[in-house]
């Protein structure tokens, strides 16, 4: 297999036009393989980007990436599952149905993942993957790519990306963009606003990168996202890029930030061809974002770490 980069869904709440015009420069652009889309955050969020989603994926088709849909990570209301059925039967996505050659159904929670069983998908990184026995069970329910969890340390991950090997399993590594952390069935983002999420009014919609929290003692700490809890850091491993391919891992997943991700995936395609060296990328990067950078987890220490 050859490696290959993924660029994951926006997690953030852009507005439509902004949406659409980054999925079009990526379109045209970015050097990925792989393009992820959909509104997994909040469900609150879909319908705005509804009337675009078909046009987005018939740009990125037509130039040549691979789309897949992801399904929402924490379903609750009828309303909710009944969207989710609709998404895993991908019928209403283009005019002609269905996905463009190739496309999948990420599944970000185990409701999906229980509606795909039996046909192929993905299984994204927002469900556990933790040893070789899961991984297993999903390569036999269907799944043909996994994305692994955030926070596994590098012996963990070379432990599956072998396993993923001899299963005919791709596995994936998030190299770039804030951790997902949590997801609550409660709007903190609207509740640092003294709102409800049932009258949210969108306010996640003000801090197209999150909102920063830090402790009592003024320090940052975490970023959230709507109902989701993110790492305060910027996850980033392209110097580990070249052990993560001795391993196996077979996907390198990109995370969309409010900034210029074109340059960020020419940077990291360009260290997964070996033309730039890793460690040299991310001082580059580092000063396109206005948070640290971080790869604790990977090196078995505090996520929020750097280790050189």
């Amino acid at each position: 297999m050859t490696a290959s980069l993924t660029l994951g869904p926006v997690l953030f709440n852009w507005p439509v036009d902004r949406w659409r015009d980054f999925y079009a420069r990526i379109a045209d652009e970015a050097p990925v393989d792989t393009v992820i889309v959909g509104e997994i955050v909040c469900f609150k969020r879909a319908p705005f980007f509804a009337e675009a989603m078909g046009e987005v994926i018939e740009r990125l088709a037509a130039a040549g990436k691979t789309v897949w849909l992801a399904s929402p990570i924490l379903v609750g209301s009828e309303r909710e599952r009944s969207a989710m059925r609709d998404l895993v039967r991908s019928d209403a996505t283009l005019p002609d149905g269905g996905l463009p050659e190739g496309g999948l159904v990420e599944a970000n929670d185990m409701g999906a993942l229980a509606l795909l069983a039996g046909r192929p998908h993905a299984v994204g990184p927002t469900i556990n993957v933790y040893n070789e026995a899961t991984l297993g069970w999903m390569a036999g329910r269907g799944a043909v790519a996994v994305s692994l969890p955030a926070e596994l340390p590098a012996a963990t991950v070379a432990v599956l990306a072998k396993a993923g090997r001899e299963l005919g399993i791709e596995t994936e590594v998030q190299v770039w963009g804030r951790a997902p952390l949590a997801i609550s069935a409660r709007c903190y983002h609207a509740r640092a606003h003294g709102l409800h999420k049932d009258g949210c009014q969108f306010v996640c919609g003000n801090d197209p990168d999150g909102m920063p929290v830090t402790t009592m003692d003024g320090q940052p700490f975490l970023t959230v996202n709507g109902t989701q809890t993110m790492s305060h850091g910027c996850l980033c491993l392209a110097a580990e890029m070249p052990a993560l391919v001795a391993m196996g891992v077979d996907r390198f997943r990109l995370s969309p930030q409010a900034m210029d991700m074109v340059r960020v995936a020419e940077a990291f395609r360009a260290v997964l061809d070996g033309r730039r060296d890793g460690a040299e990328v991310a001082a580059e990067l580092g000063g396109l974002i206005d948070a640290p950078l971080v790869n604790g987890f990977y090196h078995d220490t505090a996520g929020a770490l750097r280790v050189a």
